[in-house]
């Protein structure tokens, strides 16, 4: 059968509904799983506390926690899934809205494959339950209401109260704050500077106080309280005395496969612009915005969850510039050509490769890997 007769069966709205059910419902699965493992990062980077040893970066969350508990009655681990239940799942469903009168193509579902993308989830479980989804579930508010000439004044000031909230939950949300200036300059098409700095000033005002004030995360009681909170982590952030640079630099075997994945992706996207108006400014813009972030990769390991919030803002960013249609099923249709070709061998390889969250950057152990070969592997074990 030719290729053009299949590929007109294939509806891509209709993918991309199926792919991030599949990937909200893994994602819940196993924030459950770990979190009520007592898992030393998933759950116990939600419970960083002032109490212990007073004002540190992070810690407004567990004090929040620890108020509900005593309010409520309830186990620290039932409400921090809940909270990371309500945020994980708002931000799918936001992301639905925004793209359910879209019209998709194939390119833009490539994207959502990247090994970095959604499918970044399903290759690499340590990615789930972490804090960086409220800054997705805002960025896809913020881009949402965007996208319906619905962001009003008062709305843009509620947006850098919650990036000011959130700053204190993690100190990530400064490197990535670019993507709300660059969301405001795509609906426009004017750069409007001073509107800008109320977002920069937002995430930099909470920063700095950290960097001035904060103290370590761990200030030598909060394993002691949380044990008397009913939560026993028996490794993760808490334990954490790492010389985060001096990691990288002893690793620095493993950490340069981040640049084999790094190229993969800035191609990957760099492709995808190539059918954009405008595409020069943006491309800038974007450059702008990886450039801001840099501080990230020298002061932290986590090189790979760094470039992968990248591309879920990026995929989110993009949905803003595709054409409104008059049906939630709304796909352009696949024509067999250079193009589909090119986005083809994308997609298949995207699926064939994995990045870890920190260590190495690159490996031949992505999703068809996991469905096709490990299940054999493990047969053959046993």
């Amino acid at each position: 059968m030719r290729p053009d007769k299949v590929v007109q069966y294939f509806n891509i709205k209709i993918f991309i509904y199926f792919l991030i059910l599949v990937t909200a419902v893994y994602t819940l699965v196993f924030t459950y799983y770990y979190n009520f493992k007592d898992d030393g990062y998933i759950l116990a980077d939600w419970l960083i506390n002032y109490q212990d040893g007073g004002f540190k970066r992070r810690g407004l969350s567990g004090s929040f926690f620890f108020l509900l508990q005593d309010l409520t009655g309830l186990s620290l681990n039932s409400l921090v899934y809940f909270a990371q239940f309500t945020v994980i799942s708002c931000f799918f469903l936001f992301y639905i809205k925004l793209i359910r009168y879209k019209i998709t193509d194939l390119l833009y579902l490539s994207l959502l494959l990247s090994s970095i993308g959604f499918v970044g989830l399903l290759n690499t479980v340590t990615y789930v339950g972490k804090k960086e989804f409220i800054v997705f579930l805002l960025f896809t508010g913020f881009v949402y209401l965007l996208d319906h000439n619905k962001l009003s004044k008062n709305k843009e000031y509620l947006f850098c109260l919650a990036l000011f909230i959130t700053t204190f939950l993690h100190e990530v949300v400064l490197f990535y704050v670019p993507y709300f200036a660059i969301a405001l300059y795509l609906k426009t098409g004017i750069f409007e500077y001073k509107k800008y700095i109320k977002y920069f000033l937002a995430v930099g005002i909470p920063t700095a106080s950290i960097l001035l004030f904060g103290k370590n995360v761990n200030e030598g009681m909060s394993l002691q309280i949380l044990a008397e909170r009913g939560v026993h982590p028996t490794y993760g952030i808490f334990y954490w005395n790492i010389n985060e640079r001096e990691y990288i630099r002893q690793h620095s075997s493993e950490y340069i496969l981040y640049f084999i994945s790094f190229a993969i992706s800035f191609l990957h996207i760099g492709y995808y612009l190539k059918f954009l108006k405008d595409r020069k400014i943006l491309s800038i813009l974007l450059i702008g915005a990886f450039l801001f972030s840099l501080p990230l990769f020298y002061l932290a390991i986590d090189w790979g969850r760094w470039m992968y919030i990248h591309m879920i803002l990026i995929i989110v960013l993009f949905a803003l510039l595709l054409r409104n249609g008059h049906s939630v099923f709304a796909f352009e249709k696949i024509r067999v050509n250079r193009k589909f070709y090119i986005t083809l061998f994308i997609i298949i390889f995207s699926l064939m490769y994995r990045v870890e969250m920190s260590g190495k950057g690159f490996t031949f152990e992505g999703i068809l890997y996991r469905i096709f070969i490990a299940p054999v592997e493990l047969l053959n074990k046993m």
